[in-house]
């Protein structure tokens, strides 16, 4: 039986990580289904993919709307929707945990620890949010 292939919309304002992310992401078999530079344009992609992205890899800290009101907003849209937040901001933990978000990770963090956070999201598909660091 062949694997699903995991669907990834990447959020960053950095070009450069944002096309690391992208690059990463691809080299390990997973398809990136959507790329925004802010968290307005994230909400506006999610809402109008026909088919929904499995993982959301959200920054916080961007221009027009941060990563917390994108994800509040897309899991109003979609309760379903499984959110990794990747970010250096760590006074936004606390505000993110009040969120059912898959993960947060702080930045810097490996590529191995990504991949392995997307991994365990689409593994836990039906399972409840994770907060860990």
């Amino acid at each position: 039986m062949e694997d699903k292939i995991g669907k990834v919309l990447i959020v960053e304002d950095d070009v450069s990580l944002l096309n690391l992310y992208e690059m990463i992401i691809k080299a390990h078999g997973y398809k990136v289904v959507g790329k925004a530079k802010n968290g307005e344009e994230a909400v506006d992609i999610y809402k109008k993919l026909p088919e929904k992205p499995d993982v959301v890899l959200m920054d916080h800290r961007m221009p027009i709307k941060s990563g917390l009101e994108a994800s509040k907003e897309i899991l109003e849209h979609d309760p379903e929707a499984k959110i990794i937040i990747a970010t250096a901001d760590q006074e936004i933990k606390t505000q993110m945990e009040t969120l059912p978000i898959q993960s947060f990770k702080n930045k810097p963090f490996s590529n191995e620890r990504l991949i392995n956070n997307i991994q365990k999201a689409l593994d836990k598909a039906d399972s409840k949010p994770l907060i860990k660091s």
